[in-house]
């Protein structure tokens, strides 16, 4: 029958009388006592079991949850790490809205825990104090993290960080819940009825209990086991006032032999969800890794906006000098008034970019504080000397023989030119060889092993779709002995509960194949799905190819940009000095100084570019290899390739 549960309350006999200890017990008085102690036996059962607070219930739902991340952690990265899906009870954000006095529109803003309680609302009976984790800034000062510091801010603040740690604890659940599936499950209910009709000539009113606890054990080859037991007392509260106790017990099985039969059948669900749980988990490490890169990215990106405001800042005051000193010299006649013209318009444009540059940077920093999880106008300021840092680091790197070398005999001006290609003199750390760069990518990415995973999934959904094109026989037993008892029955005598006289039976269910058009359908399905695993396979581990190959030639094409830009500041400040020189001594003209001026604003912007490109390219090529090791609360450690 498919699984199907077929349970019958049939009526046994008198139960015989017992001896007791002052000797033969009467029948009813025995029934009656059995009865009573089996009644609060149900009663005291379903009390203990059924009396839990909400908080219980949460605490076995984490409890749970908990126990399969951790297994599901240690299985996949040799250790586990705690998922708290709890905001802090005072995060960052809560004290920078109170302690810098920001606007806000709702208690909502500052945390979970400011909800106002009301008659149904009480926060305080669904939402736990939070974890203790601790911020290490004063909200009324303002705060200037670095790289390091700003990524545990996010971790613990991110909106977007914490959402994907709720996925990943509610894939956990999903396991628990398809677990649960195979384990006891016991039920309780009882209800009490009153009644009261009218035969014609009197009205009779009576009360009916009704309790019972149920049980249920599912089996992963299929074998499926129900069984109940319950009592029933009736009583009238008219006429004479008679009462009876009834008791009643059912039991059957279910064996499936065919079709659904088997653990590898049976369990597949379950099967999935422990799998779905392990990918999960390969996500979510993929996923600090970006996280970390993107923090990381949006940290360079507002230093480097602000080092702009900087250079953009000096630029338009070596233009206002430059400016001042052509209106001196026009009113000598040193300089016709069309140079002093250009020079006023070069001073606008100064101004101009001056004033867009301080807004990109105060666009690129508002949005620096939402990716963290901050309100957008709090005082959260990067470090400006972790680029200095930047710019030490990659010292002996922009040292490299000049490119541009004139120095010397030079060649005659129609000589042929031979172009210097790219070399791996002064190459940074991360700009290992290509083939070894794929070998790690490809066998260190977890989302990869779960493309790959996904086709022993698509496997297996075959071999259950072939499955269920087969016969279903299904064997089954059940058993039923008692008499219960209703309101009718009120003047009868206490149920008897006998197993020599309960009914038994048993049933052979046989559905042969002749009808199988969804079924059909869905093993062709599953096949097609198996080839389109197969391709996102294929094309994943392309894309990571692609992605690692590009991402190594964007370092190799950044460590010349670096090189390249450092030389032109150094040349581009030599031009600046120079040709201001030659202004002083009347044998250039404002023109000259203006795009020496603003060709050091360019080298100067374009070096710190360099910089902060190579620094990011760094860290999104060790998260294509996926080795950037990144914890849960934002500590991160790069690979080092030193050994091969």
């Amino acid at each position: 029958m498919s699984g199907k549960h077929v349970t019958q309350k049939l009526h046994g006999a008198e139960f015989g009388g017992t001896t007791g200890r002052y000797g033969q017990v009467p029948p009813a008085r025995s029934c009656r006592s059995l009865t009573r102690l089996a009644s609060l036996g149900i009663g005291i059962v379903m009390l203990i079991t059924g009396c839990r607070t909400s908080q219980q219930w949460r605490e076995q739902a984490d409890e749970r949850a908990t126990a399969l991340l951790s297994k599901a952690q240690e299985l996949e990265n040799g250790r586990s790490e705690p998922i708290i899906v709890e905001s802090a009870a005072d995060s960052l954000r809560r004290r920078l809205l109170i302690d810098q006095r920001l606007q806000t529109s709702s208690p909502a803003s500052q945390s979970i825990r400011d909800l106002a309680d009301d008659d149904r609302w009480q926060t305080a009976r669904h939402v736990r104090d939070g974890s203790a984790y601790q911020e290490q800034w004063r909200g009324s000062e303002p705060i200037q993290p670095t790289l390091v510091e700003a990524l545990q801010i996010a971790a613990h603040n991110s909106r977007e960080f914490q959402d994907r740690k709720d996925q990943l604890f509610q894939t956990a659940l999903a396991l628990d819940l398809e677990d649960d599936a195979f384990r006891n499950t016991f039920t309780g209910m009882f209800d009490s009825t009153l009644s009261s009709t009218h035969d014609g000539t009197r009205r009779n009113t009576g009360l009916v209990h009704d309790g019972g606890l149920g049980f249920v054990r599912t089996f992963k080859n299929g074998v499926e086991l129900a069984s109940s037991i319950s009592v029933d007392l009736v009583k009238m509260l008219t006429g004479e006032r008679k009462s009876s106790w009834g008791i009643t017990g059912d039991a059957s099985v279910t064996v499936p032999l065919l079709r659904g039969s088997g653990e590898f059948i049976v369990s597949e669900p379950l099967t999935q969800a422990e799998r779905n749980l392990v990918y999960a988990v390969r996500e979510f490490e993929q996923y600090k890794r970006d996280f970390v890169v993107r923090i990381a990215s949006s940290y360079l990106s507002v230093l480097q906006t602000a080092q702009r405001v900087v250079n953009q800042e000096e630029n338009y005051k070596r233009v206002v000098l430059s400016t001042r000193r052509s209106r001196r010299m026009a009113d000598a006649g040193l300089m016709p008034e069309y140079q002093f013209d250009q020079a006023v318009q070069d001073e606008l444009n100064a101004r101009n970019n001056w004033i867009n540059a301080r807004e990109s940077y105060a666009n690129s920093l508002d949005s620096f504080r939402i990716l963290l999880g901050l309100p957008p106008d709090a005082e959260v300021i990067p470090r400006q000397d972790e680029l200095q840092g930047l710019q030490q680091r990659f010292a002996d790197m922009m040292s490299t023989a000049d490119i541009t070398d004139y120095s010397g005999k030079v060649p005659d001006a129609e000589a042929p030119v031979e172009l210097r290609d790219l070399d791996n003199s002064n190459a940074g750390p991360n700009e290992i060889e290509l083939e070894r760069a794929v070998r790690i990518a490809l066998t260190t990415r977890p989302d990869l092993r779960n493309y790959l995973d996904r086709i022993e999934d698509a496997q297996r959904k075959v071999l259950i779709a072939e499955d269920a094109l087969r016969a279903e026989l299904t064997l089954g037993g059940r058993a039923a002995v008692g008499e219960g008892r209703s309101l009718g029955q009120a003047g009868m005598d206490n149920g008897d509960f006998r197993p020599s006289v309960g009914s038994y039976s048993s049933f052979l269910y046989l559905d042969l194949p002749f009808e199988r058009t969804r079924e059909r359908n869905n093993y062709r399905n599953s096949l097609i799905s198996l080839e389109k695993a197969v391709r996102s396979f294929q094309g994943f581990e392309d894309g990571i190819k692609q992605s690692v190959r590009a991402k190594l030639r964007s370092l190799q094409s950044n460590r010349s940009s670096v090189i390249i830009q450092r030389q032109a500041v150094t040349l581009a400040e030599r031009r600046v000095k120079s040709t201001d020189l030659l202004l002083k001594a009347g044998r250039a003209e404002i023109r000259d100084v203006l795009e020496a001026q603003n060709a050091l604003l360019s080298a100067q912007n374009s070096l710190n570019s360099a910089i902060v490109s190579y620094r990011t390219n760094e860290l999104e090529f060790q998260r294509e290899l996926g080795v950037l090791a990144v914890d849960v609360d934002g500590r991160w450690q790069e690979l080092e390739f030193s050994t091969p």
